[in-house]
């Protein structure tokens, strides 16, 4: 028993293959046999074949109706099981003579699959043993190194589920604090029972943020994008995070002071991370020279044919990408419809000047971007209402020799902190949105005759 548990959750016992294919399908069958009964309280129950599909959003979709509290439950079901497979992949892996880092790969939703199947066909290297006998002369070192990133990536993806989904906040708590406590946790428990190097501090806090990030990737609640753009801040955060947790084992108590430090992280929610207004009103404003008078652009702005396809990186990374508008009405209290990749903004005309000023309202929006993910459908709440439009307006200035400056505005409010930083991208996104409005804009009053696409 106490064999079996060692090779399972431990760290140094070597695994072949013969071991990881026959654990491996004995394990796949007991999570499914798990998930079998927890889907009891479905009105469908799960099927094996759709049991191995990766897209999460189907496997719930398969179940008809179920309580709220079943994907959870199957959640924390999964942990266990991705702990054990991440470890034995990683030595099964090295009992193979490959690098320890494929064990990362477990994390990856379809390509887990093919490097599972892969190892249980790859020999045993001989190269792979003195390695693997090195790793058991310094196993407690490396133990210690791997109970001190499941700790502290356990901690990040609580708080992350608990700041998401119970406090709904996309806060400061949740990309500056967080990072930054999970730094201490690990360098607090890597070097409690002895000092090891700054770098290899560093390191664990690293992997920590990125086994937090690749979990959260893999059961479906963040995308590659939004995960890529936190971690700019994150990785520096739990590295300094990291060093204080390196010094305080130099203290009377270093496990007392991070657990305090644990517990307090729920306050920082509530701290006044921003202005006496939490989320402010944004405007971004971008403008074009067209040569044509502006009776000849304001058929266009108002309504508009087919975008190109984007050529701008940053449409091609699932950013909510402009393909065409049209107008039902005319005047004030028209409706104004601007279709994108993930679907329609539907704006109320609020201003009708023409050809000088058209404004209008937002009161409908679609998600802001497709994230980058195996998954169909990402769970990620941040998607819908984070980034939130508010009203617009085009400007027609007429200018000598018979030409227009161009101008549009957005006013939005961004629910996620620290503002300046995310307000960074979401300036960038919003000037790259109005570029290829207002060039397409441009483009058709050149070449096309003068007309209003109005739907009555």
């Amino acid at each position: 028993m106490q064999k079996g548990l060692r090779l399972l959750f431990g760290f140094t016992d070597p695994v072949s293959r013969r071991v990881y294919a026959a654990w491996g399908f004995g394990l796949l069958g007991i999570k499914y046999l798990g998930d079998l009964l927890l889907s009891l309280s479905a009105s469908e129950p799960l099927g094996p074949i759709v049991y191995l599909n990766p897209i999460l959003s189907q496997r719930l979709d398969s179940l008809g109706s179920y309580p709220e509290w079943l994907p959870w439950v199957m959640f924390v079901w999964a942990l266990p099981f991705a702990w054990i497979g991440v470890s034995m992949t990683t030595r099964r892996a090295m009992d193979a003579g490959l690098p320890a880092g494929v064990g990362l790969l477990f994390f990856f939703p379809v390509i887990n699959y093919f490097v599972m199947l892969g190892l249980c066909l790859a020999r045993t290297s001989d190269h792979a043993r003195p390695s693997l006998r090195r790793l058991q002369s310094v196993g407690f070192n490396f133990k210690v190194a791997l109970l001190s990133t499941a700790a502290a990536s356990a901690f990040g993806l609580v708080a992350a589920l608990v700041a998401v989904f119970g406090i709904q906040d996309y806060g400061s708590a949740l990309f500056v604090a967080v990072p930054f406590i999970m730094g201490v946790i690990s360098g607090t428990l890597l070097n409690r029972r002895g000092p090891q190097s700054v770098m290899q501090t560093l390191g664990v806090s690293v992997v920590s943020v990125t086994v937090a990030g690749g979990l959260l990737l893999l059961f479906a609640l963040e995308g590659v994008m939004c995960l890529a753009m936190a971690a700019v801040i994150a990785y520096p955060l739990a590295m300094i995070g990291a060093l204080l947790g390196r010094a305080l084992t130099g203290s009377s108590n270093p496990n007392a002071q991070t657990f305090g430090m644990v517990l307090f992280w729920p306050l920082l929610a509530f701290l006044p991370w921003e202005r006496s207004e939490p989320y402010p009103l944004r405007s971004v404003t971008s403008s074009i020279e067209v040569d044509a008078p502006p009776e000849r652009v304001w058929p266009n702005v108002i309504g508009f044919s087919d975008l190109p396809p984007p050529s701008e990186w940053l449409m091609k990374s699932g950013v909510a990408c402009p393909l065409r508008a049209h107008i039902e009405g005319e005047g004030v209290g028209a409706i104004r419809y601007c279709e994108f990749t993930t679907g329609p903004f539907v704006e109320p005309i609020s201003a009708w000047e023409p050809p000088y000023r058209l404004a209008f309202d937002v009161s409908a929006q679609p998600p802001s971007m497709h994230e980058w993910s195996p998954y169909e459908v990402v769970h990620a709440p941040h998607l819908v209402g984070t980034m939130q439009s508010e009203r617009g307006e085009f400007r027609l200035t007429r200018l000598p020799g018979n030409r227009t400056l161009l101008e549009g505005t957005t006013w939005y409010r961004l629910k996620m902190s620290p503002g300046p930083y995310w307000a960074f991208y979401a300036d960038r996104v919003v000037h790259v949105i109005h570029g290829r409005v207002l060039e397409h804009v441009k483009n058709l009053s050149l070449t096309e005759p003068a007309q209003t696409s109005t739907s009555l």
